[in-house]
């Protein structure tokens, strides 16, 4: 009896080690589609439209997508990771050109999934202060993919304002 109550111990410690990281790999995961989907809708969109805003004092289509790169080093900032050297978040909407937008973007969603998956589960119910909001890491974890999923919709709208249809909504090619 002893040996089938330690043996079963055993798997259910081991079971919480396997499942230590579910909730980052299941953030990233949504995440990497989200922000998927943000980076070919910005391939779909030409010079012209990438600069296009919807009104005066309005982002501009490749600045939303540079606010949300932006965002994305900002929150992991406010998760004790700083943005690499070199990087200025205050900056970044600046950037033009469609493949600097897209390289900015794809590094700062790069090191965002980077940074969520050093995140200590341990320390997910620990308080942060994200300066907008006070929350648990858990809850900052996901007004990343929170973000980018109210920004994709923005670029839907853009892009449909624009002529173009979201690559993934269109029929497949037979």
């Amino acid at each position: 009896m002893k040996t089938i109550t330690t043996l079963l111990l055993l798997c259910s410690c081991m079971l919480g080690f396997a499942q230590a990281d579910l909730s980052q790999k299941s953030i990233t995961g949504m995440l990497e589609m989200v922000q998927g989907q943000i980076v070919m809708l910005t391939e779909a969109f030409n010079e012209e439209q990438l600069a296009w805003r919807p009104a005066e004092r309005i982002r501009s289509t490749g600045e939303t997508v540079l606010h949300v790169a932006a965002a994305n080093y900002y929150l992991a900032m406010k998760l004790g990771y700083p943005p690499p050297e070199g990087v200025d978040i205050m900056k970044m909407e600046s950037i033009t050109g469609k493949e600097a937008i897209l390289e900015a973007f794809n590094t700062s969603a790069a090191f965002v999934k980077e940074k969520i998956m050093e995140v200590d589960p341990a320390t997910l119910g620990d308080e942060v202060d994200l300066g907008f909001a006070k929350m648990n890491r858990l809850s900052a974890l996901l007004v990343v993919l929170e973000h980018s999923g109210e920004h994709k919709g923005q670029l839907i709208a853009y892009a449909r304002s624009n002529g173009v249809a979201p690559p993934w909504s269109q029929p497949a090619a037979e």
